[in-house]
């Protein structure tokens, strides 16, 4: 697994699991180029990175949101660390409690919230994979990882959220629903210069209310909510030679969440 000499773009990448598979590409030797809206966290994540690894490592601000911050970011990535081998679409629209028309009843959700969770989660990573597709093209050797959720696979148990202001909003569930189609679009049409997987996360413990927490788990046969060390092995797999003969794959990381 040594990814010297390749550069990984990894968006979302000052949050908890960006920084975590960032650690792991530059553990194995990948440059780093880390892409989030706060300038100020990625300033810091890849001082760690390179401190910790002495690679090279980038740190570049765009929303995601905006097409027009979308289309810098190839030639920015080239102008930063001269190309791209793998593209980790990482970014997720995840709301909060204050969003409106967000963590509330179905009757409630409102579309232009609907239309945000969808441009980020599903069209900048379409947009995103058809911009770096060139670069990813040349070796040969392209790799890009897409990341959905348990919510893109299976429908919510609200009861999980009850007494919490927490909520389970369509437009999460939906949008990553069509990252895990896009993956086996995309894996066909780019095949065979570029392979496209997918990483589906259960959910990771962030503070929660100690209520959710303990449905949560009870519900995991594995006994507990996921960390972010729990993704290493799949992202160092999916991004190297490894599974150099898999694609439009989806590997589910949820302690045995879906099993049931």
């Amino acid at each position: 697994m040594d990814l010297r000499g390749r550069v990984a773009v990894i968006t979302g990448g000052a949050g908890h699991l960006g920084r975590a598979m960032a650690d792991t590409l530059a553990e194995l030797g990948a440059s780093i180029c880390l892409v989030d809206r706060n300038a100020e966290a990625l300033e810091a994540a890849t001082a760690a990175l390179g401190e910790r690894w002495q690679v090279n490592a980038a740190g570049i601000a765009v929303d995601l949101e905006q097409e027009s911050q979308r289309a810098t970011l190839p030639a920015r990535v080239v102008e930063r660390l001269g190309h791209a081998d793998i593209l980790v679409n990482n970014a997720g629209f995840v709301g909060d409690s204050q969003l409106q028309g967000w963590a509330v009843p179905f009757e409630e959700q409102r579309i232009d919230t609907w239309r945000r969770a969808m441009e980020v989660n599903v069209t900048a990573a379409f947009h995103l994979s058809q911009l770096f597709a060139p670069q990813l093209k040349v070796a040969g050797r392209g790799s890009i990882v897409n990341v959905s959720s348990i919510y893109g696979v299976v429908g919510p148990d609200m009861g999980l959220y009850e007494g919490t202001t927490m909520g389970n909003p369509a437009a999460y569930a939906v949008s990553k629903g069509g990252v895990l189609q896009m993956t086996r679009w995309l894996s066909t049409v780019l095949a065979p210069a570029v392979r496209v997987n997918c990483i589906t996360p259960g959910g990771i413990a962030r503070g929660q209310p100690a209520a959710f927490v303990e449905r949560y788990e009870r519900r995991t046969p594995l006994g507990r909510m996921g960390r972010e060390e729990d993704f290493k092995g799949a992202i160092a797999y999916f991004a190297s030679d490894l599974s150099a003969w898999v694609t439009g794959e989806n590997l589910m990381v949820d302690g045995g969440w879906t099993a049931w």
